[in-house]
């Protein structure tokens, strides 16, 4: 608890890249071009999937639900990020740290329960493909979306609560470029216990459990394309899921390396590399992997085209 005569903490300082004052110019064009790049990309990715019925299918539905959660990550922490840099402004109010800190938690944590939910989703439409219309229905679809970002809004809001009722009495500096839950809990001067039991439980079941469901739907995934005869149907069902696998080998990895350790053996300089992955290079990939490694979306994307250069 913090005593009388200590002065509560009402803004955080983000110490962000200042130890690289020089690369200060070349981060902000790196970030710029990420922060561009991830917005149009998952912007595009919306459009084409709900103006083109070809791709009116529960996994371009669920790739929608993904780019509008890479565009909530992205601009949960670079529009702060790119005002530091171009501004030196480094500061932000223990109220927007909360706010920052609730829609990261919400759309990384989405994006996880969301990449298992694509995995079962690949396993249907290969391992019971004539079944593929009746599991995975539009009502189901829909049902496993709302309860993707439901479960993962609660999750945030219980974490990001348990945070606001911390108290901070100084040091005020976070050692990251965003507001993340390890740097925080280390600021605090109140007992952290719960909020780091809640934390494990959050690893346990967003980063242990879902990934050993990815990890069994792609093992049941390659057993059935093994016992394929057709040479053609296996290089069809490798490639419907090869820019899945991409995609949840770039997030597991950077997730795991800032989140999967105790809050005593935080390291600033991992964590931030981490956070960028996850936070800005994930997001800006995303729609670049689906859209180049994708033939329907291709062909989706020049029909549009057209269109808009007609306009």
């Amino acid at each position: 608890m913090a005593s009388p005569n200590q002065t509560m903490v009402t803004e955080f300082i983000l110490q962000g890249f200042s130890e690289h004052a020089r690369l200060q110019l070349f981060l902000l064009g790196c970030f710029l071009a990420l922060y561009t790049v991830a917005i149009t990309g998952n912007t595009l990715i919306i459009v084409l999937v709900s103006s083109s019925t070809g791709l009116h299918s529960p996994m371009y539905f669920f790739l929608c639900n993904l780019a509008t959660m890479d565009i909530i990550c992205i601009s949960s922490v670079l529009p702060k990020v790119l005002l530091g840099l171009a501004t030196d402004e480094n500061t932000i109010s223990f109220q927007g740290c909360m706010v920052q800190l609730f829609f990261l938690v919400w759309s990384a944590s989405s994006e996880l329960l969301l990449l298992t939910v694509m995995a079962y989703d690949r396993y249907v439409a290969i391992c019971f493909p004539l079944h593929y219309s009746s599991r995975m229905s539009p009502q189901m679809c829909g049902a496993m979306a709302i309860g993707v970002w439901g479960i993962c809004a609660l999750n945030s809001s219980i974490n990001t609560g348990l945070m606001a009722h911390l108290s901070f009495c100084g040091p005020k500096v976070i050692n990251h470029f965003f507001c993340e839950i390890p740097p925080l809990l280390l600021l605090s001067c109140s007992p952290t216990r719960v909020n780091s039991i809640m934390t494990l439980l959050a690893d346990a079941f967003y980063g242990g459990i879902n990934f050993l469901l990815t990890l069994l739907s792609y093992g049941c995934i390659l057993a059935s394309i093994l016992r394929m005869r057709s040479a053609e149907g296996k290089r069809k069902a490798f490639s419907t899921c090869s820019s899945h696998l991409i995609v949840v080998s770039v997030y597991y990895s950077s997730v795991f390396c800032a989140y999967i350790s105790p809050a005593s053996s935080y390291s600033p300089d991992r964590s931030k590399v981490a956070g960028v992955l996850y936070s800005a290079l994930s997001p800006t990939l995303n729609p670049l992997i689906y859209t180049l490694r994708n033939k329907e979306v291709k062909h989706a994307l020049g029909r549009l085209l057209p269109s808009l250069q007609i306009r």
